[in-house]
């Protein structure tokens, strides 16, 4: 007689009452990662998934506005506001690194100002 552990029978169980048939994604290849790998892809798969909308943690916020701040930065027209907007930036970022928001843990880089502002001029040139 083979030992089934605790565990075991629990998923046998629910295998036997079906509760496993009909899942979504249920015979469909695994969703291609790209080349890139990202560190928080499960959370992005949690928010298309369970389509959340409106409100979020402030962690996923911030490294929403970073991965946005280019399309952001074009719409304002002086090397001071983009600056300002920044520095703004960077100090939510370093809020987040510090853990002081709430939400899950994101790897989030502080944005050169003079990398941005270069980037800037080269955009609207």
């Amino acid at each position: 007689m083979a030992y089934e552990s605790w565990l075991d029978a629990q998923i046998r169980q629910a295998q036997e009452r079906g509760d496993f048939d009909n899942l979504p994604g249920t015979g469909e290849p695994l969703p291609d990662r790209g080349e890139l790998y990202d560190e928080e892809w499960w959370i992005k798969q949690w928010v298309q998934r369970e389509q959340i909308t409106g409100v979020v943690p402030t962690s996923l916020k911030v490294k929403k506005e970073v991965e946005d701040l280019m399309e952001r930065l074009d719409r304002e027209s002086t090397e001071a506001a983009v600056r300002r907007i920044v520095a703004e930036l960077n100090e939510r970022i370093d809020r987040v690194q510090r853990g002081h928001v709430d939400g899950p843990p994101v790897v989030i880089t502080t944005v050169d100002a003079d990398d941005a502002v270069v980037a800037w001029r080269r955009r609207r040139a």
